[in-house]
This record gives C-alpha cells, sequence and structure tokens, in this order.
C-alpha cells in the first residue's frame, strides 16, 4: 500500500482512459466494523456499499477481503476517513494508522494507492440523518451509519477533487 497525497489520487485516475478508468472506495474504519462507499466509474458519486467486519487478529483475511474487492470492483484506490484534529493527535488517527500499518504489512495490497481525507463530523451527520428512522436493531443502526460515515468521506474527496480538477478534454 502507498499513501498519496488526494490530488494525485485522482489525477491518476483520469489520465487513464475510460475503459481502463477503475472507481475508488471510501472506508471508515472503527473499532468493530469498516463501513465501505464505491464510487461510480466517472467517480463523481459515492453509494453505499457494504460493511466490513473488523478482524483485528487476523489482518490477512481483511486484507483477502479488500484484494477481492479490489479485483471485482475495478477499484484503483482508497478514501481512508481520518479525523484531522490541528492541536492532538485523537486516539481514532492512532487506530487508524495501526491499521493501515497492519494492512500494510501483510504484503498483499501491494498495488493499492490511498489517500487519508478528513472524516470529522461525518459520523454525526449521518447519525443526525438516520435518527428519525428509528432503527431498532443496534447491529443495523451501527452498520447503516458506517456504510453511509463512508458515503460521506467519499463523496467530500470527490466533490473536491472534481472541483479541484482541470481535466482538458479533446474536442
Amino acid at each position: 500500500m502507498k499513501q498519496v497525497k488526494p490530488l494525485q489520487l485522482f489525477h491518476k485516475l483520469v489520465k487513464t482512459t475510460q475503459n481502463e478508468r477503475g472507481r475508488l472506495m471510501g472506508l471508515d474504519v472503527g473499532d468493530k466494523y469498516v463501513g465501505l462507499a464505491l464510487s461510480d466509474f466517472d467517480n463523481k458519486i459515492a453509494s453505499p456499499f457494504s460493511v466490513l467486519v473488523r478482524k483485528k487478529t487476523n489482518v490477512k483475511l481483511m486484507a483477502s477481503d479488500f484484494k477481492s474487492l479490489i479485483s471485482k470492483y475495478s477499484l484503483k484506490g482508497f478514501v481512508i476517513g481520518l479525523p484531522f484534529d490541528r492541536h492532538l493527535v485523537s486516539s481514532d488517527a492512532v487506530q487508524m494508522k495501526v491499521f493501515i500499518d497492519n494492512l500494510r504489512r501483510t504484503n498483499m495490497l501491494e498495488d493499492v494507492e490511498y489517500t487519508f481525507w478528513n472524516e470529522c463530523f461525518t459520523s454525526k451527520n449521518v447519525e443526525l440523518l438516520l435518527k428519525p428512522l428509528n432503527l431498532k436493531h443496534p447491529v443495523h443502526s451501527k452498520t447503516m451509519l458506517d456504510k453511509f460515515a463512508a458515503v460521506g468521506i467519499l463523496q467530500g474527496y470527490l466533490d473536491y477533487v472534481n472541483r479541484k480538477a482541470k481535466v482538458i478534454t479533446p474536442e
């Protein structure tokens, strides 16, 4: 796994032909679950995808899950939510970096590029949106929250890079 700057990840996608262009996956990593969101092939719209149970004891199994998702859905990179705080390092940020380091050490995702994106308030915003739904089962509520937090992370990234990208299309 290789960390790249946010615009660098997007520019590599834009430089490919339409047939080669892949998708991005947004990750909201928590203690128990990893919420996943998937972009469309134009990398403009994020959609909720799934939730993986976080396997702290068997990171190779989780890396294997990601490897099959990469192949099956033509993924070209990950956008990983990271809580940014200018004044202190949060335990969530440390946990995220440990998660990435553990995945990297498996050597199963060598060709995967990833970038971090600010996830501040994504879960809180989703909580406010889901509250009126009165989801009774706590697992349904939590997995729904994680999926849509991943959407918030990925959509925020896509909106930013699509605004910043100056793509010259041949006429």
